[in-house]
């Protein structure tokens, strides 16, 4: 198993060198294909109009997005044709109750999207709809890349978030090609259920999953020593100097997640390396 064809988005021009750089190593280390669509955002809502809006505003919002789209579209251009991969670059301009869609229309024909992190300063709104497009719509799974994170094509440590759930094994199978030419594996579990037919080797199943695969991964048994679950991966990945933490996403319902907060969320706002999530 290897990427063979990956995707991006571009939305924003101060994010995109970061994430053209990491999505452009990837496809150098498996000689893969990587696809792009730059997307102006009409940001207005049509169902909210102001009061006296009228053709002329709404129209002059469509051109500025689609001036937009065709500024990324060129800079983008210019930068991978300096890299030496196979690519694709598009453009299109699409309102934001609609990014989704669009998206997905792109990404579910990848193995692996690779998107900047959503949430923290100077972060449209539009990156949000972006990622859930990819993950929810494409059920194809996404790296995240916050703004200051390393690009590297291939990490070699990689720190799995592990909690026996279906999107957490998902996202374990999309990151095989990864962990495969990784020099370390660290499978983290996170006070494990006291019940259950795996306490008494947390972890075990999936380890001699990846075993199986010619993966050497050693199991960590964490307590959950700080308020959330994703301080304490977070915190373990900084002292393990990992380079990738892999990770289900939105194990339960994305409203719950913006309502009350969850691991998946709490991740996309705190991550400062590289995460490879899947639902």
């Amino acid at each position: 198993m290897s990427y063979k064809t990956l995707f991006t988005a571009v939305t924003d021009p101060q994010l995109q060198q970061n994430t053209l750089s990491q999505a452009t190593d990837l496809a150098t280390h498996f000689d893969a294909h990587l696809d792009v669509l730059c997307l102006g955002v009409d940001r207005t809502q049509t169902g909210y109009y102001f009061a006296g809006a009228n053709a002329v505003v709404l129209q002059e919002t469509m051109t500025r997005a689609s001036e937009e789209a065709r500024a990324l579209e060129a800079s983008t251009s210019d930068w991978l044709g300096k890299t030496g991969i196979r690519w694709n670059c598009d453009a299109a301009m699409a309102q934001i109750a609609d990014l989704g869609r669009h998206v997905a229309g792109h990404a579910r024909f990848s193995d692996l999207v690779v998107l900047p992190k959503p949430y923290g300063e100077e972060r449209g709104s539009e990156l949000e709809p972006v990622i859930e497009g990819a993950l929810f719509e494409a059920q194809t799974p996404v790296l995240v890349m916050p703004q200051k994170a390393e690009a590297k094509g291939a990490p070699k440590r990689i720190v799995i978030a592990w909690n026996e759930g279906a999107e957490a094994l998902r996202a374990v199978r999309a990151a095989l090609p990864l962990l495969k030419t990784a020099e370390r594996v660290s499978v983290v579990v996170v006070d494990p259920p006291v019940h259950g037919p795996n306490r008494s080797d947390p972890g075990g199943p999936l380890s001699q999953f990846l075993a199986r695969h010619g993966i050497k991964v050693e199991i960590e048994v964490l307590a959950k020593s700080l308020p959330r679950v994703s301080d304490v991966l977070l915190r373990h990945a900084m002292d393990s100097s990992a380079d990738m933490l892999v990770m289900g996403a939105y194990g339960h319902s994305r409203f719950r997640e913006a309502i009350l907060g969850g691991a998946t969320r709490d991740m996309l706002e705190q991550a400062t390396l590289p995460v490879l999530m899947a639902h």
